[in-house]
């Protein structure tokens, strides 16, 4: 098992470069199977949850070639299995996309129900409204999603909730079924747009997305592409809370600003300086912040994803904030873990209750799952003395070469085996 080790205090100064994003890299990846010919993605994060996935279309015969560590050629025209093993997809959620994009293609699929981080319930019920609208039978049978059809035909679908997965899940079926699809009350996140362009890259006749009403004219056939994925708008949140939790000054770099606006206006509100730029982004801090209430909410609202990174800074602000999660039910799990480290917090429901501190002081602390990881780091980059943040595979599971970018900041981060027990000596002999 590894953990990172931090000695906090010192702010993070310099210039970052944002990865590719991760959530819209997961349905493009399952959209490439969609074609015969070969193509190649470039801006591919390199993290753990893109290797599984990458795995998983490999295991049923599509061919995977590595360019560079950041761009891959995916050929899908030997295709040999429909039937996606649960080893694979147990650890990512956005698994089930190959169910849409193999229904789509072949009118068939069997995906072992997903996993990913446990922040939550996240029912599949949309996306197989989606699916049944589109003429397929669908089942859960022995842990699995099963789809099946004889033809795909255009339909009107209007989802209960605004769900990412479900919109970009019935948008790869869609995309290949007979006739005209409307999808209403469909999810605009940016990675959502991402999505459907690169489908029309491929052929696909997609109009409407990032609004709420999307429209589909199915294709006989998609062919081959060169497509280069968004940034990512979670990983440059991160960092713009980060410059502003240690009172530093970070040019994010490779943004597309407008992404990022939920965050820009609580950064503000709260004290922090922002200077936008064309594709980048800059983030300073001095002083203690003040106060705020936030409310996550469906893009372009506050992004859950930024709910727990918001949340550790608002526990150093001055005075009393709200944080209330309107998306997923156990996203208070690290509050326990900020509360190690000195944190004033009470949760109660979906609402926590910040009573913010003049300091965290360093611990031994678990990420529960991977935005929390991530704002554990920021928690012990800000504390007193030494942090160490056990369960670091959450955090690898969306952020490209985590600790490396904040060591270029001039973070006193490091990560090591949790066994090795002279690390941590040594760590403390490198920085103090």
């Amino acid at each position: 098992m590894e953990q990172y080790i931090i000695k906090g205090g010192k702010p993070l100064v310099g210039e970052v470069s944002i990865s590719g994003y991760k959530n819209a890299a997961l349905g493009i990846i399952a959209a490439a199977i969609m074609t015969d010919d070969t193509v190649k993605i470039e801006n591919v994060p390199d993290v753990r949850d893109i290797v599984v996935l990458l795995q998983a279309i490999e295991d049923i015969g599509a061919k995977v070639e590595r360019i560079n560590k950041n761009t891959i050629l995916i050929n899908a025209s030997n295709i040999h299995s429909l039937n996606v093993d649960y080893e694979y997809v147990r650890k990512i959620r956005a698994s089930y996309y190959l169910v849409g994009a193999l229904l789509g293609k072949y009118q068939s699929a069997q995906v072992a129900l997903p996993g990913g981080c446990n922040i939550g319930s996240r029912p599949f019920d949309q996306h197989i409204k989606g699916f049944e609208a589109l003429g397929a039978n669908v089942k859960i049978e022995h842990g699995s999603i099963c789809a099946k059809t004889d033809k795909l035909v255009g339909g009107h679908i209007y989802f209960d909730c605004s769900s990412v997965g479900a919109t970009i899940n019935t948008m790869l079926a869609a995309c290949l079924a007979e006739g005209t699809t409307i999808l209403e009350n469909s999810a605009k996140e940016p990675h959502v747009v991402d999505v459907a362009n690169f489908l029309n890259s491929m052929g696909a006749n997609i109009k409407g997305a990032g609004t709420d009403i999307i429209r589909i004219k199915g294709v006989p056939k998609l062919h081959g592409s060169e497509y280069s994925i968004i940034p990512d708008q979670i990983e440059a949140g991160t960092f713009m809370f980060a410059a502003a939790a240690t009172k530093g000054d970070i040019l994010i770099k490779n943004v597309i600003p407008k992404h990022l606006e939920a965050f820009t206006a609580k950064l503000l509100e709260i004290g922090a300086e922002v200077e936008e730029f064309d594709d980048s982004i800059r983030v300073r801090a001095t002083g203690r912040l003040g106060n705020s209430h936030v409310k996550t909410l469906v893009y372009p609202g506050f992004l859950t994803d930024m709910q727990p990174q918001m949340t550790t800074l608002l526990a150093i602000s001055k005075g009393t904030s709200i944080v209330t999660e309107s998306i997923f039910e156990n996203r208070f799990k690290y509050v326990d873990e900020l509360s190690r480290m000195g944190a004033n917090i009470k949760v109660e429901s979906n609402t926590a209750i910040i009573d913010g501190v003049e300091k965290l002081t360093g611990a031994i602390v678990s990420a529960p799952d991977l935005r929390a990881g991530a704002a554990l780091v920021i928690a012990g980059l800000m504390a007193e003395g030494f942090t160490i943040v056990e369960n670091v595979e959450y955090i690898e599971r969306g952020y490209e070469q985590f600790e490396y970018k904040m060591q270029q900041l001039g973070a006193a981060i490091t990560k090591c085996d949790s066994e090795d027990t002279k690390a941590l000596k040594k760590f403390k002999l490198k920085v103090s």
